[in-house]
């Protein structure tokens, strides 16, 4: 009787597993987030600001969460080439970011390189749009998918939780650019 009990849960445990491994299967190889806002100042100013990794400590959302976390910088010190370089505790991992594209008052683009807490290759657009007496500014990432993280976007909504940190980064940089 026992051993038929575990039997049937050992079964129903494995269409289980298969069912998540199928669906996880089935999600995108690639994923992408994205969040705008719209901020009263002209697209100059702003991509002053995202194009210097300096500028990061005074409206970054990541920059908070460890106030120990070790910076460093290399290349120029903002557009094409500039480097930045951190390592914080479990909140904010360790990885480099590099700016591949900086197109003035337009775009600026930079790839991410994680190292903690996991291994991740991802690509960071700002893109600037100039609407009359504002810009509207878009923060997005995207990237590979590999199999792991399709099984965890099962279980937790990826988009939401980084969305989160975009809206808020947005948020404080509405607020630096409006000074």
């Amino acid at each position: 009787m026992i051993r038929k009990i575990i039997l049937r849960a050992l079964v129903v445990l494995a269409i289980l597993v298969a069912g998540v491994l199928i669906l996880a299967s089935m999600r995108p190889d690639t994923f992408r987030v994205a969040r705008s806002t719209s901020i009263a100042a002209p697209p100059e100013k702003i991509f002053a600001i995202l194009n210097d990794f300096r500028t990061a400590p005074s409206w970054s959302p990541y920059e908070t969460r460890d106030p120990a976390m070790k910076r460093s910088y290399s290349g120029p010190e903002s557009g094409l080439g500039a480097v930045y370089e951190f390592e914080g505790n479990r909140a904010v991992g360790a990885g480099r970011l590099e700016i591949t594209q900086s197109t003035p008052n337009e775009k600026v683009t930079m790839t991410l390189d994680m190292v903690k807490p996991f291994d991740a290759h991802n690509l960071v657009e700002y893109t600037l749009e100039p609407q009359g007496d504002s810009t509207t500014v878009t923060w997005a990432m995207s990237g590979r998918s590999p199999f792991l993280a399709k099984v965890v976007s099962l279980f937790i909504d990826c988009d939401e939780m980084v969305g989160k940190d975009f809206e808020a980064g947005l948020a404080n940089l509405k607020a630096l650019a409006e000074k």
